[in-house]
């Protein structure tokens, strides 16, 4: 099929990890600011690993202002449809218009059986979301008066009271990759949701896939442009390409930009928990798909000449493609080592600044060096878990810490740099102290902003040996974790916030000057 023309949206696709709730609503909170469209989450209610999604979904709602929510998708089996209909209708009248319906026939059959559903067959299975459908529809139906009968097989209706009605037309978007199920996503949905990782051939499976979603839409007397084109994607960013969807964020714009223009795909929803692969997918890939794929649809082959008419024009790119990972917003601890309203701000790049490749990245390795200790500060985290359930004992957790990166005696932007990055040191001698006085001399009105970072990193060496200190008391004083959770939460607050901090302030500095003399 080619694009159906409808306008594109992108979304995220969070994992609703129980062990860690306040980070999965950071990232939903982050997504709403980083300006995506939509936020979903997995449902899989027989995992007690996993925060149950209906509920997870109505705190966001209460967090968020403007992005939609979905499930992806919802585990029909363990969701009776009336009450699910009922509770969709209500979220959505709570938060004006902001929620769509995915929803799955069931998969992880054991997990259903042992939670109390009921194991269908695979065509029992589609014949239970079908029912399903209908019950939803018409309990949202309250134009008509009169009572709900539904004899179904799976979901027998006999009198229920129809409403409330949602505040939107609710969308009904299904996960399926069968032919039957594709058919009923023709003949009753209103989109449908598959995963590209799901998919054995990746983007050469749509054409054959999507025809069956057509087939079930003209069967049911339905234009098969009524039906929206979703799809969960996944992916990495980085300088050079390694694969489809494996690259910087203009092949991701050409990639998605191909799968609307040649197979109607028109929402993209990223699986990622990494904060700075949602901004980069919201803020630089989900624009450029939009523009390029506009002055497609306008003029056919115009958008990606346009694209690059306008490099070539100015000799390189005039933005700046790294993006700083954005604070989490979240403070887990009830202690502020710092005033982060006081922290001042980098002069602004020149006007007109190009970036070349070497300065792009240079900006981009300080945030592959934090990137490496937000996984140390998950490791910490993880650790301490450990303790708390006997699996690792607070020597074995204190031996793990000190093998970190974070544990170095020297705080500093140059030893991150040295202990991460061995290429980068051995080529160009990158010393301990040698970044910040290299940046104060390119640009003196840094110095503040280079002032303050190097305050932050002795609060930081102090936490972290802290968290030393907790360890020994642990040892000493076996039971109370207290002091070691309110130590880990601390460093959880002073790390992620002091990494944003630099990487907003020095990227784009790194990106004019390096990292030493001549890098750029």
């Amino acid at each position: 099929m080619t694009d159906h023309g409808p306008e594109l949206a992108f979304g995220s696709f969070l994992t609703p990890a129980a062990g860690q709730p306040e980070q999965v609503v950071a990232l939903a909170t982050l997504c709403e600011r980083a300006g995506l469209d939509l936020v979903t989450f997995q449902d899989h209610p027989y995992l007690p690993a996993f925060l149950d999604t209906w509920t997870l979904m109505s705190y966001v709602a209460a967090a968020t202002d403007r992005i939609r929510l979905a499930g992806n998708v919802l585990n029909l089996p363990l969701r009776q449809p009336v009450v699910l209909a009922r509770s969709v209708a209500s979220l959505d009248l709570l938060t004006g218009g902001r929620v769509e319906l995915g929803l799955g026939a069931g998969a992880f059959w054991d997990g259903i059986e042992a939670a109390g559903g009921r194991r269908l067959s695979p065509g029992a299975a589609v014949d239970a979301l079908d029912e399903a459908i209908r019950v939803v529809r018409e309990v949202w139906d309250t134009d008509r008066r009169d009572m709900i009968r539904l004899p179904g097989e799976h979901y027998r209706v006999v009198g229920a009271k129809r409403g409330p009605a949602p505040a939107h037309p609710v969308g009904i978007w299904v996960g399926a990759y069968k032919p039957r199920m594709l058919r009923l996503v023709g003949r009753a949905a209103d989109g449908w949701l598959p995963s590209l990782s799901y998919l054995p051939n990746g983007p050469e499976d749509l054409p054959a896939l999507n025809a069956l979603v057509d087939d079930g839409a003209r069967a049911a007397g339905r234009d098969p442009g009524a039906i929206r084109r979703m799809l969960n994607v996944t992916g990495t960013f980085a300088r050079s390409s390694t694969g489809f969807l494996a690259g910087p964020p203009e092949q991701w714009v050409e990639e998605l930009a191909g799968l609307t223009l040649t197979h109607g795909i028109t929402t993209f929803i990223l699986a990622a928990d990494e904060p700075r692969a949602i901004q980069l997918f919201a803020q630089e890939v989900a624009p450029a798909v939009r523009e390029l794929v506009a002055a497609e649809r306008t003029t056919p082959g115009s958008g990606a000449r346009a694209v690059a008419g306008e490099q070539a024009a100015t000799g390189g790119p005039t933005t700046l493609a790294v993006t700083p990972t954005p604070d989490p917003g979240v403070r887990l601890s009830a202690r502020r080592p710092w005033d982060e309203s006081t922290r001042p701000a980098a002069p602004p790049a020149p006007a007109g600044q190009v970036y070349p490749a070497g300065g792009q990245a240079a900006g981009q390795h300080l945030v592959d060096v934090h990137d490496h200790l937000r996984r140390e500060l998950a490791q910490v985290r993880d650790l301490l878990d450990q303790v708390r359930r006997g699996a690792v004992s607070p020597g074995g957790a204190r031996a793990a810490l000190n093998e970190m990166t974070m544990r170095q005696n020297n705080w500093t932007l140059g030893a991150y740099c040295a202990a991460y990055c061995t290429v980068v040191t051995q080529h160009h001698g990158l010393e301990d102290a040698s970044i910040f006085p290299h940046l104060r001399r390119a640009d003196a009105g840094l110095a503040p902003v280079l002032d303050r970072l190097a305050e932050e990193h002795v609060v930081i060496h102090d936490v972290v040996e802290s968290v030393d200190r907790a360890l020994v008391e642990l040892i000493r004083s076996p039971g109370d974790f207290t002091e070691l959770q309110d130590a880990v939460d601390l460093l959880t607050d002073t790390l992620l916030s002091h990494l944003s901090y630099e990487e907003h302030q020095i990227v784009e500095p790194l990106a004019r000057h390096g990292f030493f003399p001549g890098q750029v």
